[in-house]
């Protein structure tokens, strides 16, 4: 993949430290509302499209401490890679 980011998430607890990371490790712009809604418009933007690959690291802890958000956050991801079709999001425990 010509564009890889590798955003590690162990120890976040709440979303605020989730937006936090994502701001962190892509290139989200200065409107990045810090919710998932933004975190889609971002992710459907022609830079994350051709090839990219992001992954997600360490959500194991992330999921227990919020599970409906971060799973709520798989599906804004898979939504955008339908609709990005260069784009891949993994997300590894």
């Amino acid at each position: 993949m010509s564009n890889s980011f590798y955003i590690d998430l162990t120890g976040v607890e709440n979303r605020t430290e989730l937006h936090d990371r994502i701001e962190q490790g892509l290139p989200v712009p200065e409107w990045y509302g810090r919710n998932l809604d933004a975190l889609y418009d971002v992710l459907t933007e022609p830079e994350f499209g051709g090839d990219c690959l992001i992954c997600f690291t360490g959500c194991a802890g992330s999921s227990e401490k919020m599970p409906r958000y971060m799973e709520a956050m798989r599906q804004v991801c898979r939504a955008a890679c339908e609709e990005n079709p260069g784009l891949c999001v993994d997300f590894w425990d």
